[in-house]
């Protein structure tokens, strides 16, 4: 069987991009196969796929040498599209009709697991901080944002990007841009430039209860930034935590390394 067109699919299936559900439908198949191919060796792996809409990136994945491929897609009017398109998957594809902001993406596929995805921007963060929550069973995350969200995420202390998103993904992950991807790329163009980061979780992961506290630490540092931590940090420790973790109660947040913060939740958690 002959696979139709992306465009041919989409024009049978009557399906455009719906901007309550944050959709910029990505249609360059090179450039989706760039995109799958940031996800390395997927030879033996599982990889999840948020939002895939049309299939534009899940064509990708299937061209890879994945063993299984579950795509999330919480769009009713992508689904018919999205089964025909498992139709030439030989039973790898698997069509997950929920929203990913309240499933266990780990508990679709065995590991080892990835997750490569053209996330829609309304619900990119949130998503990104429960994949954290889990970053132990993953391996590895190829994740598109828009390119300010993905700055975010990569930036290093004492630049004006740099915030709680970037504390929780850079603990638990080395973190970098790898592709930078302009408006015109999508249908339809959004108003800002895109980027996908690629995540790597470390080895050693936090356990649950120290990355609630993590949690907890970046919300009051970066909730008030301009304020001295002194200030900031006063309704969970304040200036005594800061003398245990050995940091100056004047710094502000955007001054502390991973390293320091690492510290100040550690200390934050055995206090609880």
């Amino acid at each position: 069987m002959t696979l139709p067109s992306l465009k041919d699919s989409i024009q049978q299936h009557g399906l455009d991009a719906k901007k309550a559900l944050g959709q910029h439908f990505l249609l360059d198949p090179g450039l989706c196969a760039r995109i799958a191919a940031l996800g390395g060796d997927l030879t033996g792996r599982s990889v999840v796929e948020i939002g895939p809409g049309p299939g534009g990136l899940t064509r990708a994945l299937i061209n890879t040498p994945a063993d299984r491929i579950d795509a999330v897609e919480i769009d009713e009017r992508a689904w018919p599209l999205l089964d025909e398109l498992a139709g030439y998957a030989n039973g790898r594809l698997h069509i997950v009709r929920q929203d990913a902001l309240t499933l266990d993406a780990a508990s679709l596929g065995p590991a080892p697991r990835q997750i490569v995805a053209n996330l829609p921007y309304n619900v990119a963060t949130p998503l990104l901080i429960g994949w954290l929550r889990q970053a132990a069973s993953w391996e590895r995350m190829a994740l598109m944002f828009q390119f300010e969200v993905a700055e975010r995420i990569c930036a290093a202390p004492g630049t004006s990007a740099y915030g709680r998103l970037a504390v929780l993904a850079q603990w638990c992950a080395q973190c970098s841009i790898a592709l930078k991807i302009p408006p015109g790329a999508f249908s339809p163009p959004p108003k800002v430039h895109s980027a996908v980061a690629v995540i790597i979780p470390h080895a050693e992961q936090p356990e649950p209860s120290l990355f609630k506290a993590m949690e907890r630490v970046t919300a009051a540092a970066f909730g008030q930034r301009r304020k001295m931590l002194r200030s900031s940090l006063k309704s969970i420790g304040g200036e005594k935590l800061l003398s245990q973790a050995e940091i100056e109660p004047t710094r502000r947040a955007e001054t502390l390394s991973i390293a320091e913060f690492a510290r100040l939740a550690t200390l934050h958690h055995a206090d609880r």
